[in-house]
């Protein structure tokens, strides 16, 4: 089966690989994340989009030592402010680069922090573009509601302009709408949260709605709500904590009761299917929880994402 004509890529279809071995927004305590997207790239990565009939462009992870400054103390709650938000303005700039230059950008992480800088990137290119954010968790904490102040729990809120009056942040546009935002797979979600999520009506798709309807119809009306047209640029995101920890072991925040693999698979299919997917982010591997067994099925799976966004199917 051939894949759909992709509307904004340049010709040869080319994917850039961003690598992104950062952990400063996750848990201290859990760390070993920002060694994912060596993993991921020593697995074959390149040569398996390579055989998908892409053109690849990777040479070497992001270097994020220059950008850490020599003391990073906390902003209220927040965990390495000035860290996180150096490395995810250098990571915008990279994606951004990339998809002006109609480039899909596939970001390796790291920390889920990082969709700061890669859909900020994304946004920069392409202003209408929408989000598909596939993840156990909203990570739309604010300043204000946040109690672990890990950043990894944040993004979304300061891509949307929720969390305001942090000058270390004063390069984020917070230009993403909340009518341009969707979640898939949600199943860990405070209070808090779940009130950010009817303040500003942004449309969210739990375990139990992939239960009730199915991954396919939920996959259809997530996109409904952001692209109804069809015709708006995709950014994926995909947590690999929003798969079942029987699936994905490794990673720092697993939650039972997660995505199959099918499941998981599927909504690649479809974001694929769709020829509107710019950029994608793959977050959350990491190699320091379990066992190498553990490891390797996660890191398999990872690649496997990756590649079924990118085109590949059974026949």
């Amino acid at each position: 089966m051939s894949s759909p004509a992709n509307k904004f890529l340049s010709s040869p279809k080319t994917v850039a690989i961003v690598g992104c071995p950062f952990g400063g927004g996750g848990i201290p305590t859990k760390a070993g994340v920002d060694k994912g997207p060596s993993h991921i790239v020593d697995a074959g990565l390149v040569t398996q989009l390579e055989e998908l009939g892409w053109k690849v462009e990777f040479d070497g992870h992001q270097r994020f030592e220059s950008l850490v400054p020599e003391n990073d103390p906390p902003i209220g709650k927040l965990k390495n402010p000035r860290t996180v938000s150096a490395v995810c303005e250098s990571v915008a700039k990279v994606v951004g680069g990339h998809a002006r230059a109609g480039r899909l950008p596939v970001s390796l992480g790291g920390d889920h922090s990082l969709a700061m800088g890669t859909i900020s990137g994304t946004l920069d290119a392409y202003p209408d573009a929408c989000v598909i954010y596939v993840d156990a968790h909203t990570d739309i904490n604010t300043v204000a509601t946040t109690d672990s102040g890990n950043m990894h729990g944040m993004p979304v809120s300061f891509l949307m302009g929720l969390s305001s009056g942090v000058d270390a942040f004063a390069w984020l546009k917070g230009a993403l709408r909340p009518e341009r935002m969707v979640y898939i797979g949600l199943r860990d979600l405070d209070a808090s949260e779940k009130r950010i999520l009817r303040e500003n009506s942004i449309r969210a798709f739990s375990m139990r709605d992939v239960d009730r309807h199915g991954i396919c119809r939920v996959v259809g009306m997530a996109l409904d709500r952001v692209n109804p047209d069809r015709d708006r640029p995709i950014h994926l995101s995909f947590d690999i904590d929003a798969l079942d920890p029987s699936v994905a072991p490794s990673t720092v925040l697993p939650v039972q009761g997660g995505l199959t693999f099918r499941e998981g698979h599927s909504v690649c299919d479809a974001i694929h299917e769709t020829g509107l997917l710019v950029a994608l982010d793959l977050v959350e591997v990491n190699p320091s929880i379990g066992d190498v067994k553990d490891v390797q099925q996660t890191v398999r799976v990872a690649c496997s994402l990756i590649r079924t966004a990118l085109g590949e199917t059974l026949v």
